[in-house]
């Protein structure tokens, strides 16, 4: 008995956790100004074309495309500038504060799905502490509900990775 209190302990804290994380992460586009900057996150098919949606209702924002996957050309190709050397969260968080400081930016708009928002926010707002960060996030609702739970529990756990100081994997 004693090893189960421990144990449930620890699987009622994960849980609670998880239903936390998944309850704060945001379920909506907050408000994008005509001239920001918007940054979308290579790494899911439903990201970019997301992104050139929001491109099209802004047509004075600059579109940036971060991340391994960040290929092609794209309509409005004037507004649109792709980054391809980043292959992690991490890696992306990096680039976007390169990007940002080289441009003099203090807003960005960063466009990934929801179940990745919270990790990604956490790792850009490390790099850039004085930025606002906008969320606009990609909603997983044209998938299989398990296939949804599967991907919040490894984001979870990939967030809980990250809190911990393991920034890439």
């Amino acid at each position: 008995m004693k090893l189960l209190t421990p144990s449930l302990l620890i699987i009622t804290f994960f849980v609670v956790g998880g239903m936390v994380f998944k309850s704060t992460a945001p379920r909506t586009c907050a408000t994008i100004l005509p001239n920001d900057t918007i940054f979308v996150l290579t790494g899911d098919m439903r990201r970019i074309p997301f992104a050139m949606r929001q491109l099209r209702k802004y047509p004075d924002a600059d579109l940036y495309i971060i991340g391994a996957g960040a290929n092609g050309s794209f309509e409005m190709a004037r507004r649109v500038t792709i980054e391809s050397d980043s292959k992690s969260t991490y890696q992306n968080a990096l680039a976007i504060r390169d990007i940002a400081l080289r441009t003099g930016l203090d807003r960005i708009v960063i466009i990934t799905t929801e179940d990745h928002m919270n990790r990604a926010k956490y790792l850009i707002s490390h790099e850039l502490p004085d930025a606002e960060i906008v969320m606009c996030p990609v909603p997983l609702t044209d998938m299989p509900v398990t296939k949804r739970l599967e991907r919040w529990a490894i984001e979870y756990i990939k967030y809980i990775a990250t809190l911990f100081g393991i920034k890439e994997g």
